[in-house]
Order: C-alpha cells, then sequence, then structure tokens
C-alpha cells in the first residue's frame, strides 16, 4: 500500500488539507478592524468574536477528510479509489471557491474593507493536483493489471 507513488501523493495531500484546520486562510481589514478568516469563520482579531460563520466550510473539509481517507485505503478496489479522488478532486476546488464566498461576502457584510489570502490558501490547489497525478497513477496500475490478466 504505503509503496505505491499514488498512495504518497494521497498521503501529501490529506496532510496538506488537514493542515488548514489549524492555519488562517486570510485577512479582511475593514475600518480600522483586523478580521481573520479561518475554519471557524471570519473573526476579529481583537476580542475573538465570530462575525460570520463558517461551518459549511468546516463541513467541506471534514468531507474531503473523511473521503480522502477513504482513498488511501480503498487500495484493493481501484476503480472505487479512482472515482472517489475524482469527487476528492472537485471538493478540494469547491473549499477553494467557499472558502472565496465566504471572504467576498465577509467583506461586504463588514462594509468597505480589502482582503488579502494567505499561502495556506494554494493547499487546497496543491493537494487536487496531488491528487490528479494519483488518479493518473492508479490508472497506470488498472491498465497494467488488465494487461497481465488478458496474457493469462
Amino acid at each position: 500500500m504505503i509503496q505505491r507513488i499514488q498512495t504518497l501523493y494521497l498521503l501529501v495531500s490529506l496532510i496538506l488539507v488537514g493542515i488548514l484546520v489549524w492555519l488562517d486562510l486570510g485577512e479582511i481589514v475593514a475600518g480600522d478592524q483586523l478580521y481573520l478568516f479561518n475554519m471557524k469563520g471570519i473573526v476579529a482579531q481583537s476580542d475573538g468574536s465570530v462575525v460570520y460563520n463558517g461551518l459549511p466550510l468546516t463541513i467541506l473539509m471534514v468531507m474531503v477528510l473523511l473521503l480522502q481517507l477513504l482513498v488511501i485505503f480503498s487500495y484493493k478496489k481501484r476503480i472505487l479509489q479512482m472515482r472517489a479522488a475524482t469527487l476528492n478532486l472537485l471538493l478540494m476546488l469547491g473549499i477553494v471557491g467557499l472558502a472565496w464566498f465566504f471572504v467576498h461576502n465577509g467583506v461586504q457584510t463588514l462594509g468597505e474593507g480589502v482582503y488579502q489570502f494567505k499561502l495556506p490558501m494554494a493547499f487546497p490547489v496543491v493537494a487536487a493536483i496531488l491528487n490528479y497525478l494519483a488518479i493518473r497513477a492508479i490508472a497506470r496500475d488498472e491498465a497494467l493489471v488488465r494487461s497481465i490478466d488478458r496474457i493469462r
């Protein structure tokens, strides 16, 4: 299982998405107040109060993490593994879209403001690329197994 390159891709992807739980994804400056955007939502830095709840983003993140674990441990069923990895790739890109939606609406809720994404916002995109590479490697394994079965 772990000796296959796609498992390493999937494991690194799982770690990248899992790290997002603890990191800030962006900052919003509205007026003279600084707000942080993370998995809780948009949080005021001064007192820690949640201004815009991020529960849908957290639910999507948990779905991605659980599906990634399913993909890693379904190595005996390559077709299922490829389909689940493809779905997970789309969900990872959904994290980026939902995060942009939250920040954009949060800025409108807070009034005039400027937002800036931080480096961890690129982690779901990198994880999606790693998932794509894993899908290609799984497809190569499946083609190899089918060609060997054809010879017998």
